[in-house]
């Protein structure tokens, strides 16, 4: 998933996708430590995809309290 693809949703959007690739990170992971994978780089690519959406949420999230100090 590349940021750009990121950035085009919402927030619940982002959210949602999330969670759903947590849990398919923590999935892969106990699927690997059963028996090893075919391709392990798929662990590396659901986390870097985790962190990208999680840094994506994180700057909107900053950016809205920087626009609303008040709230």
């Amino acid at each position: 998933m590349k940021p750009s693809e990121i950035r085009e949703f919402t927030n619940k959007e982002i959210e949602e996708r999330l969670e759903t690739e947590e849990n398919h990170l923590a999935q892969l992971r106990l699927n690997h430590a059963v028996s090893p994978l075919d391709n392990p780089m798929k662990i590396k690519a659901a986390r870097k995809n985790v962190a990208r959406l999680k840094t994506e949420l994180n700057m909107r999230l900053k950016q809205q309290a920087k626009d609303n100090p008040n709230q």
